[in-house]
């Protein structure tokens, strides 16, 4: 069964940094989507950053020049490093892992999400 563990969040003050990790295990095809998402109370789960198998990556435009995704080592790893932090980023943030078996299959899995609270 694949499993999403996600860690490295916190609270931080405006300015500050935090590094996100998230591990994938399990049966998980090699071509692969993954990248964070973050959710606001009361709004819904937007796009932060993507990176494919091959290490394209995408970010919304709010965290350009902010943030970086990164694959790790180890395959199925993906981290956010987040510097510059400023309080409108506050929300949970939650890994992603997207693929295709063939082109009829798609598999979707979320991690637990982790708490980011950026505040003086």
């Amino acid at each position: 069964q694949v499993q999403l563990v996600e860690s490295g969040g916190g609270l931080v003050q405006p300015g500050g940094s935090l590094r996100l990790s998230c591990a994938a295990s399990g049966n998980i095809f090699r071509d692969n989507t993954m990248g964070w998402y973050r959710q606001a109370p009361g709004e819904q789960r937007d796009l932060v950053a993507l990176i494919t198998s091959g290490g394209s990556t995408n970010y919304s435009d709010s965290v350009k020049g902010r943030f970086t995704v990164s694959r790790g080592n180890a395959k199925n790893t993906v981290y956010l490093q987040m510097n510059n932090l400023k309080p409108e980023d506050t929300a949970v943030y939650y890994c992603n892992l997207d693929y295709w078996l063939g082109r009829r299959t798609r598999y979707v899995y979320w991690g637990q999400g982790t708490q980011v609270t950026v505040s003086s």
